[in-house]
């Protein structure tokens, strides 16, 4: 499912936790780690390929294949340009070790911008064997539901399904067509409708199911060429520190 993922380095505390979490998800999957640095001034070369280096024998110490890349020019734009060549970008929570823990802005931006799946990580690795999909009927989300249906099958685990509103007859609508989808795939699941924010809900429902990994769609304000709003995936964020894959 994941044969190669891209991680993106600045030395931060968050960075190194997509590291640590890209790890385990390479080992699962014997993926190879591309592990990136995008300088934004040639004097910073030098210290990123160190940097690079060190997370490189960190990858290879784990048994798995690295491929390093360096970089000149704007993170954002550079990093979503690799990730074309990734099935998924792995980054960090700004603020991973304070309460309410958000995206930070290359975070924010990539989930805009790149056209792959951007995994969100929490401050610890998560074994990702527990899922969950925050599903509201719209197209991302069942993009997400897709990429967590052949997780589920992989790692042979329940998908738990939430969707958060305080009509639970039309809750019960909408969530119906992802119990068909996991139905016919022969994937066991529940499912969970709760009053409350979509953040809200699923940190209850995540720590009362033990989740460990919660897939979400980007939601998008018109077709396929709009721009993506990431405050829905930022609200969850600031309620729980799991990692959140994110389908654009």
């Amino acid at each position: 499912m994941f044969t190669r993922l891209l991680i993106g380095l600045d030395g931060s505390p968050s960075a190194d936790a997509a590291l640590d979490q890209a790890v385990v998800l390479g080992a699962r999957f014997g993926a190879t780690l591309a592990v990136g640095y995008v300088a934004e001034h040639k004097k910073d070369l030098e210290a990123g390929a160190a940097m690079l280096g060190r997370a490189a024998e960190r990858v290879r110490g784990a048994g798995l294949h690295a491929d390093v890349v360096l970089r000149e020019g704007d993170p954002d734009t550079e990093l979503a340009a690799l990730a074309k060549e990734a099935d998924a970008v792995l980054v960090g929570r700004r603020g991973i070790h304070t309460q309410g823990a958000e995206l930070g802005p290359t975070a924010a931006s990539l989930i805009k911008i790149a056209e792959r799946v951007v995994i969100v990580c929490g401050a610890r690795p998560s074994p990702m064997s527990i899922g969950a999909v925050a599903f509201d009927g719209g197209d991302t989300a069942r993009r997400a539901l897709d990429v967590a249906a052949r997780f589920a099958s992989i790692v042979q685990s329940t998908i738990h399904i939430i969707y958060a509103t305080s009509d639970h007859a039309a809750g019960v609508q909408v969530v119906g067509e992802a119990e068909a989808v996991l139905s016919l795939q022969g994937v066991a699941f529940v499912t969970h409708i709760e009053a409350g924010t979509p953040g809200e809900v699923v940190a209850r429902v995540a720590e009362r199911t033990k989740c460990d990994a919660l897939f979400a769609g980007a939601h998008r304000t018109g077709g396929r060429t709009s721009k993506v709003s990431v405050s829905h995936a930022e609200e969850i964020l600031r309620h729980t520190d799991i990692p959140v894959v994110i389908q654009p």
